[in-house]
């Protein structure tokens, strides 16, 4: 190559990122983003082409970039990352704003009422679902009956899930549907609650719940509950989505969405257990990035105990206030071992519910085993989902174990009225603490598990940084001691959360040559109180450098 021509060449490359070019310009932002170490940065402007981000930057300096870019005026809101909600429920959300809704009801009889106007709203239903109860709120002291649902729908069975998906309450039709008496056993991992004389009282726990037989949703129903869901994750920022379970007939409804471009945020799903469902998918082999980096399934999620507020979490020591009770375990070591072998054996990663400091006990055992036969295994990013009550003496095994924990902070400021009365003082040090893990080298990734919470990202990033509810209480936070910054609270919603689902080279962050999935909100959340983080609201939501929300439409 002669000198000119050479110098020529030069020449070009240097002036290449200037004639790059783009087909979304948007300007006149606070923007802000997390760069590839997680520090923060500052921009005006953002160039898109083809769905992934070109450069962030001054305004006068990317407009000369432009050309004949489409044009977004920020209006000087704030520009943020699309946020990444590492472990929720699509299709239960989606059922859950479509059926008989009981979140936030205050007492028992707010919530018959509200059973009673859904049945009368709908009486061509043959069965009444929903869910969203939570007796603790109510102040009962004990679980509802089967009795006080038959006052307000007895005409047909009613199934209602409570807050957290581990427990649900039936009336005496669905109970007689379903054959159950006092001569029912508990199955294994589950629990029938029981009168004085053994008689079944209405609420089912953890795999007693299998016992009430209610209709599977239609292909309708479920695309239904799809689109609603992703309108809402739209809505309040969520540009992806960790579905912490799914079944065969879900996994067909994702493919088939990601093949019609029909998927607005993109899902990391987590196969439910290993059996015939994982077989029949795993056959077809892992889905990553599938359909435009839409869709990936390449994790199995297994369950090691049920929930707190259920009494379902196991325990290495029975319940403060139940001395008779340690919760459920939903299997044994040898059996979560065998499961987490054959994921491995598959090459996919395993992500493992576990609530209790019993079941994460057990969960640390499992993989410290699995990993004898698997050691490449360490290298799949493997996560315990929730890691809520660890003992202070396994908290350090996740660094060897290279485990992530997937956390929700909303759950803290949640079950903050009935943690201490379940467990005590003593075990809560070692209870929603995402600093302990955070200062020991963990990647801890955010979620919200909903519908069992809020899908408002906005909601997490507030409870972490302030422990606090939306009253402001209690005064300083909840055990202070586990706040983290609002940088921490934003990467663990972002990068932390693709890390964990293998996607942190393509999203979570807006460096050039990701996808431009980002968000404009009404308020700069670092220049106000955190107390008024929670108050955020999401004006447009891009996937990809398309809008998929605008506000007021």
């Amino acid at each position: 190559m002669n000198r000119t021509l050479r110098l020529s060449l030069l020449a070009l490359l240097a002036i290449a990122p200037a004639l790059q070019a783009a087909d979304l310009y948007v300007h006149n932002v606070k923007g802000y983003t997390l760069d590839s170490q997680g520090k923060l940065q500052r921009f005006d402007a953002l160039l898109v082409d083809e769905g992934k981000v070109v450069a962030t930057g001054p305004d006068a300096v990317l407009a000369k970039r432009a050309g004949n870019a489409k044009v977004v005026d920020g209006h000087g809101k704030t520009l943020l990352p699309g946020l990444i909600d590492a472990h929720g429920h699509v299709l239960d959300l989606g059922y859950a704003l479509t059926q008989a809704d009981l979140t936030g009801t205050q007492s028992l009889d707010a919530a018959l009422e509200r059973v009673k106007a859904y049945a009368a709203a709908h009486p061509d239903a043959r069965w009444i679902t929903g869910g969203g109860w939570n007796q603790v709120i109510w102040k009962l002291g004990r679980f509802p009956t089967a009795k006080e649902l038959d006052a307000v729908v007895s005409d047909r069975p009613v199934w209602l899930s409570r807050v957290d998906g581990h427990a649900a309450w039936a009336n005496s039709a669905a109970i007689k549907l379903a054959g159950i008496t006092r001569d029912t056993k508990d199955p294994p991992g589950g629990r029938i609650e029981r009168d004085a004389q053994g008689n079944p009282t209405g609420v089912f726990v953890d795999g007693a719940t299998a016992l009430i037989n209610a209709p599977e949703p239609t292909d309708q129903e479920r695309a239904a509950a799809l689109d609603t869901a992703l309108a809402e994750m739209a809505r309040v920022g969520l540009t992806g989505v960790d579905d912490a379970g799914i079944d065969l007939a879900n996994y067909r409804l994702y493919r088939r969405y990601a093949d019609e471009h029909k998927l607005t945020a993109r899902i990391y799903a987590m196969v439910r257990d290993t059996g015939e469902a994982f077989d029949t998918i795993t056959a077809e082999g892992p889905l990553d990035g599938y359909g435009g980096g839409f869709l990936t399934v390449h994790s199995v999620k297994l369950f090691a105990d049920g929930a707190l507020g259920s009494r379902g979490a196991a325990l290495l020591k029975p319940y403060s206030d139940d001395p008779h009770n340690r919760g459920l375990l939903f299997m044994s070591p040898g059996t979560m071992v065998s499961k987490i072998e054959k994921a491995f054996a598959k090459g996919y990663q395993v992500n493992i519910h576990a609530i209790g400091d019993a079941a994460n006990h057990e969960v640390l055992y499992s993989f410290t085993a699995a990993y004898k036969t698997h050691p490449e295994a360490k290298a799949f990013r493997n996560r315990v989902e929730h890691a809520q009550i660890v003992s202070l003496e396994d908290i350090p095994r996740f660094v060897p174990l290279g485990l992530i924990a997937s956390m929700q902070p909303t759950h803290a400021t949640s079950d903050m009225n009935m943690a201490q009365d379940r467990v005590g003082r003593e075990r809560l040090e070692g209870a929603y603490a995402w600093r302990r893990f955070l200062e020991q080298g963990t990647v801890v990734a955010f979620g919200s598990d909903f519908p069992v919470e809020s899908p408002n990202p906005f909601f997490g990033l507030h409870a972490a940084v302030t422990r606090q509810d939306h009253q402001n209480q209690p005064p300083g936070g909840w055990y202070p001691s586990q706040k983290l910054s609002l940088v921490e609270a934003l990467r663990a919603f972002t990068l932390s959360a693709a890390y964990a689902g293998h996607a942190e080279k393509t999203q979570g962050s807006l460096e050039p040559g990701k996808y431009a999935d980002f968000i404009l909100v009404d308020r700069d959340i670092f220049a106000i109180d955190p107390q008024d983080l929670w108050k955020t609201k999401v004006l447009g939501t891009w996937v990809g450098g398309k809008q998929v929300y605008q506000a007021g439409e």
